[in-house]
């Protein structure tokens, strides 16, 4: 069958298995603007928006107009903007998968050189939710305090042009700004990203910011602002180019950006929506008046360990999860971190069985067909997912033997070279310093674990410092497969 290049117009030439929408995508309408428009709330929030349209018009109502905050989302736009903003989503599990065309996007627009188009798109009254997916890297927090940094470059910049912010938390901050001036009703901020109690920092953040430009807007969004979090899941990796080829060859779909991802989908949201909100309840997503325990266990098993085998999975010289997961050793590890040490950090979850929830977190991580690679993994999870249980641990005097090991890793990580000297691409706001760091200390973890923006005090503990030094040596001395052997015997897993 000849490929066909996706567009509303050629939606009747599509063939199945390929699902197309059931209503019409030139009828959606936007009623939620989305920072943040990458893979992740492709494959997860606006699935479920466009799930919802599936079951009845009087969702149309609430289309999504997607925004690259970023110089490099010009692509977004380039891409989405000829296909009448649908893309394809393919789902897939270890041994089938799921095409479907999804048409939840009532826009897109590209903020990366101005935020103009983007603060006027939310002026509209319709806007009730805006929505974000920006990485916790996007909140310009001080990762020791997890407050907003005023000497971040982003924040400097925003405060000496408030009215043409470039960050995230200024574009919230402006787009509150213009609805306190007109009179009108405020719009939910739903942060989406994976930060622990993400409602609570996003409004903190923005009070913060609020309050350095003006103390009657810091007032009036403190007052009127509604910013409820929500606990998101869904392993959903970088689109490759082969992929796309792919799609193409067995589907006959023609897609400049689709999004690939695994079938497992969770979303849990505290109902704090004044100005009203789709019925995501009615396809799948969980409402909840508090959903920190729901976030806590996710962000200590799923996030944790897939920091955790990524890290490892880059030393030892694989390239995707999966391939890191078919380690015997690191799939111990994992489990053995889960159950040991991470895990006993929960509360009491309602309505989870961590038992099972954990073997199926083995079981996704290990999927074949998801070829999320450790390299994303590596550069998108902030580093506090593995400091934040270790200050619990050692708080109540608790062994950290196997986070210490992880976090041994990821101190290798960042020096920048593997362990056949090859380079190593550190994405992150401090790699400079984060690769000096480890330069100069070497098997020494001290003088990366002095950092204070990302270990505070916890960095000089000698509970700490004396088993990820251990590791850290282990591992510059006898790299990684030796090393996990050795923790293996040791700490038998």
């Amino acid at each position: 069958m000849q490929p066909v290049l996706l567009n509303r117009t050629n939606l009747g030439r599509l063939a199945p298995p390929v699902v197309v929408p059931r209503f019409d995508p030139a009828r959606v309408t936007g009623g939620i603007v989305h920072l943040g428009l990458g893979g992740f709330h492709r494959a997860h929030m606006a699935r479920y928006t466009h799930d919802l349209m599936q079951r009845g018009d009087d969702a149309l109502g609430w289309g999504i107009i997607g925004a690259g905050l970023m110089p490099a989302d010009r692509r977004m736009k380039d891409s989405l903007g000829p296909q009448d903003n649908l893309y394809t989503l393919v789902e897939r599990g270890s041994v089938d998968e799921t095409v479907t065309v999804i048409g939840s996007l009532a826009d897109v627009v590209f903020a990366g050189e101005s935020s103009a188009a983007l603060l006027l798109a939310i002026e509209n009254p319709q806007i009730r939710i805006v929505s974000l997916t920006v990485t916790e890297h996007g909140y310009c927090l001080n990762r020791s305090t997890k407050q907003l940094d005023p000497e971040h470059p982003l924040v400097r910049k925003d405060l000496a042009q408030p009215e043409r912010p470039a960050s995230a938390i200024g574009i919230v901050a402006e787009a509150y700004r213009r609805r306190m001036e007109a009179g009108a009703p405020p719009f939910t901020a739903l942060s989406c990203d994976n930060i622990q109690h993400n409602g609570t920092v996003l409004r903190d953040a923005v009070l913060a910011l609020a309050a350095l430009r003006d103390p009657k807007l810091a007032g009036w969004i403190a007052a009127n602002g509604h910013f409820p979090s929500t606990m998101v899941d869904r392993i959903t990796p970088v689109t490759a180019d082969e992929d796309i080829a792919a799609l193409a060859e067995r589907y006959a779909v023609i897609d400049r950006w689709p999004v690939f991802s695994e079938k497992f989908t969770q979303w849990v949201i505290e109902d704090d929506f004044p100005g009203g909100r789709p019925a995501w309840e009615d396809v799948g997503a969980q409402f909840v008046t508090d959903v920190a325990p729901y976030e806590f266990m996710k962000l200590r098993l799923l996030n944790a360990s897939h920091l955790a085998v990524s890290g490892m999975g880059r030393l030892a010289g694989y390239v995707t999860i999966a391939e890191s997961m078919a380690d015997p050793l690191i799939a111990r590890f994992m489990a053995a971190l889960m159950d040991r040490e991470t895990g006993p950090t929960l509360p009491q979850v309602p309505g989870i069985d961590l038992a099972h929830y954990k073997a199926t977190l083995i079981e996704r991580f290990a999927n074949p067909a998801i070829k999320d690679t450790v390299e994303r993994v590596n550069t998108d999870a902030p580093l506090n997912i593995l400091v934040d249980p270790i200050r619990d641990r050692l708080r109540t005097g608790e062994s950290v033997e196997l986070l210490a090991l992880a976090l041994a890793a990821w101190l290798r990580r960042v020096r920048g070279e593997d362990e056949q000297a090859q380079p190593i691409d550190i994405r992150h706001p401090l790699a400079d310093e984060l690769r000096a760091k480890a330069t100069e200390g070497g098997a020494d973890p001290r003088p990366l674990l002095g950092i204070s923006q990302l270990f505070g005090s916890t960095g000089a503990d000698a509970r700490l410092q004396q088993p990820v030094g251990r590791w850290l040596a282990s591992l510059y001395a006898n790299g990684t497969r030796q090393t996990l052997a050795e923790a293996s015997r040791v700490l038998g897993f």
